[in-house]
């Protein structure tokens, strides 16, 4: 876009110059050309920019020798002129440029770190097919206190949590990967969903205590903490099982109805309570083949229109057609940012986990065919094709 662009400038010069030098020598349109230069700075880099000045300092001298007047004051001052404001416009273009890679190294490290913290999981978890999305509120960084994983069990499962830190930003970063790093750690270590919680809430605490006494000052409940929701998925029981800290409700998707998982027995958010506080009470609800979970932070929800009005995320979900994780994510996505005119003012997260059909996750073991028959495919001397391999 920008090469194009620069015809512009040039036409300007070439027009600026052409109407000068027909003009009577008490007129002058010389000072004009300052506008090649000055518009340039918009779209193009300093090589550029220092190009369109040249030329037009070039055509402020043609104009002058027309005329006869190379050596007059007022010349030469309109050409001293022309040279130093070209000069101030390519260093305002060097200036920018050199912003603009430190913001895009910014970019660049921040999104690492973000694949590093979150660790996305894989499309295929087990029996379950998994979806996420992740919006930044501050596009700068391309990073937020939202977080999620999901990790395999020994037991045959896979749990699941989301959680958002309280504020936003790079400033959440820190509380987010202490959550991450307690729940990756957890999942395989702790038997049920209590023992996990409990292990999340013990690492939070003691992380905020370690920042309060670094920081020397005394730790206040109430100001750092996290809500999440956590969730074990075994693999062939069409039951799960939650619990939820302060988090917003999942969504059920089973057919075309939408089912708000509200919590009975809701714990508070992660930092709010001592470790060993809180009773964490296990919920559970069906979660059969081809249901789908919608897991989401409040970032969702609470993204305002330019009316003032909330996300209806259940609403919403519940007007779109039945289709794949990533298909529903991608609906959400461009609904969320239309109804909120193309910007959130928190971070957001979705993540979308659909219970596959047996048959699309259990791989048929390849069974080697008998040596005798083998012998006999080699020979030419086989009859009939090899029947298919059984699946267990």
């Amino acid at each position: 876009m920008g090469r194009g662009l620069v015809a512009v400038p040039v036409a300007l010069i070439a027009v600026i110059t052409a109407v000068d030098i027909h003009m009577p020598v008490d007129v002058h349109l010389g000072p004009l050309l300052v506008v090649a230069p000055a518009l340039t700075v918009s779209f193009a880099g300093p090589r550029l920019t220092s190009l369109i000045g040249a030329l037009a300092v070039s055509a402020e001298v043609f104009i002058a020798v027309f005329h006869g007047g190379l050596g007059t004051a007022n010349h030469i001052a309109q050409i001293i002129s022309l040279i130093v404001l070209s000069t101030v416009a390519t260093l305002i273009c060097l200036v920018r440029e050199e912003r603009g890679r430190e913001l895009n190294q910014v970019r660049s490290v921040a999104e690492t770190a973000q694949q590093v913290l979150l660790r996305p999981p894989p499309r295929r978890v087990g029996p379950l097919r998994v979806a996420w999305l992740y919006l930044a509120a501050g596009h700068e960084t391309q990073i937020g206190g939202d977080l999620f994983g999901v990790a395999r069990t020994a037991q045959a499962s896979s749990r699941v949590v989301i959680g958002d830190v309280r504020g936003k930003g790079l400033d959440a970063i820190g509380e987010a990967a202490v959550v991450l790093g307690a729940f990756r750690e957890g999942a395989h270590r702790c038997d049920t969903l209590p023992e996990l919680v409990t292990a999340l809430e013990e690492s939070v605490s003691r992380s905020i205590e370690e920042a309060a006494e670094a920081a020397e000052t005394q730790h206040d409940h109430g100001e750092h903490f996290i809500t999440s929701l956590v969730l074990d998925l075994p693999d062939q029981a069409a039951e799960a099982s939650m619990i939820n800290c302060g988090h917003p409700p999942p969504l059920l998707l089973h057919g075309h109805d939408v089912q708000v998982l509200h919590s009975c027995s809701p714990a508070p958010p992660l930092g709010v309570c001592e470790p060993h506080e809180t009773d964490y009470r296990t919920e559970h609800f069906s979660f059969e083949t081809n249901d789908a979970l919608l897991l989401y932070t409040d970032g969702v929800i609470e993204a305002r229109s330019p009316e003032g009005d909330f996300y209806p995320l259940a609403e919403r979900v519940a007007s779109f057609p039945r289709s794949t994780p990533e298909a529903l994510l991608h609906r959400i996505h461009d609904d969320l940012l239309q109804h909120a005119g193309k910007h959130l003012s928190d971070d957001a997260a979705l993540l979308v986990i659909e219970r596959a059909p047996a048959r699309l996750h259990l791989r048929s073991p390849r069974i080697p065919p008998h040596p005798q028959k083998e012998r006999q495919q080699a020979n030419g001397g086989a009859r009939g094709s090899r029947p298919p391999p059984r699946v267990n």
